[in-house]
């Protein structure tokens, strides 16, 4: 009876130390950017849904270097969740570039918001098309920027070179609403969200017949040349003042990333406190509101879904492109 009195006591303190251990709170980091930009924002509201509606797990943001550190820092790692642009996705999926040595077996766990890629001018400048830039003053983003680079591929794509084809400046948006409106310039290209202040600023000033050119048509050979990476979006008609219809574009998402390893109950769990919550999120920042059901089937992630998103989105009648 002393035997199976002992051997009862440690069964017992065993089964009690399990149930602690699986009681225990799971901790995961968020590895986002800088404090002033939009991944800070958005991923702090992403950690507070988490540790608020999932039981026995904390969240916490991690400010970065963004997109490439990030990825990085998912495959050393040192962080669960990260941002990141689809374009750096791809290349740290891929091993490819001189960022990315290795393969980074990244999975997405949701599209978050899109980048547009804007080309703007005046009406009574004679730009109808992108071809229509021929020997034209135009601004293709301030340099080293995600718009210089990708103005330069889209004017590729149309059989323009960048540097003799076009009079290039490379100014930011603000510097070059300013030398639209003053005549320095005929057109110029931004990366940014919708509405952008400094475009709605310039749509608005008395005189200017703002207008929105569509370069959608590269992004079939810029996914030949460069990847699943960009896809067509719209810039609804009324973003902007005197702007009666919808213009498509290229668009670039950024995605929420993790390692292909991520628990798939919990990956579940996470994104679906995020449609559940979605308002709430998008309290955080507003670009926020892009993280819907219907974004994630629309085929802006070049890197494959994780197993628990791709279960979700599965019980929801959605497909994924």
């Amino acid at each position: 009876m002393k035997r199976f009195l002992i051997f009862g006591l440690s069964l017992a303190v065993l089964m009690t130390h399990s149930l602690v251990r699986a009681e225990e709170a799971v901790h995961l980091s968020i590895a986002t950017g800088g404090t002033g930009g939009i991944y800070y924002p958005i991923g702090s509201g992403m950690a507070s849904l988490i540790s608020k509606h999932i039981s026995n797990t904390e969240a916490t943001a991690e400010v970065t270097n963004a997109s490439i550190d990030n990825c990085r820092l998912i495959n050393q790692g040192k962080v669960n969740l990260a941002f990141a642009g689809a374009d750096v996705a791809w290349e740290a999926y891929q091993g490819r570039g001189k960022e990315f040595k290795e393969k980074v077996p990244l999975r997405t766990m949701a599209l978050v918001y899109p980048v547009f890629m804007y080309l703007v001018t005046l009406g009574d400048n004679g730009i109808d098309k992108v071809t229509d830039l021929k020997g034209k003053k135009v601004s293709t983003g301030a340099p080293g920027s995600w718009t210089e680079a990708t103005s330069t591929r889209i004017l590729e794509a149309y059989r323009l070179n960048p540097d003799k084809d076009v009079v290039r400046s490379r100014l930011g948006p603000s510097d070059s609403s300013v030398d639209l409106r003053e005549k320095k310039l005929h057109a110029f290209f931004w990366g940014g969200g919708i509405p952008t202040a400094s475009l709605s600023e310039l749509a608005m000033s008395p005189g200017m017949k703002f207008k929105l050119i569509s370069p959608a048509e590269a992004v079939p050979m810029m996914r030949q040349k460069y990847g699943p990476v960009y896809v067509t979006g719209v810039i609804p008609a009324k973003t902007y003042f005197s702007q009666d219809v919808d213009v498509s574009v290229p668009v670039v998402w950024n995605l929420l990333v993790c390692h292909e390893n991520f628990r798939e109950d919990l990956a579940y769990q996470i994104i679906k406190t995020f449609m559940e919550h979605q308002p709430e999120l998008s309290a955080f920042q507003r670009e926020a509101r892009f993280l819907t059901l219907q974004s994630q089937a629309g085929g802006g992630s070049p890197i494959p879904f994780h197993s628990g998103t791709l279960r979700y989105l599965a019980e929801k009648g959605m497909k994924v492109k």
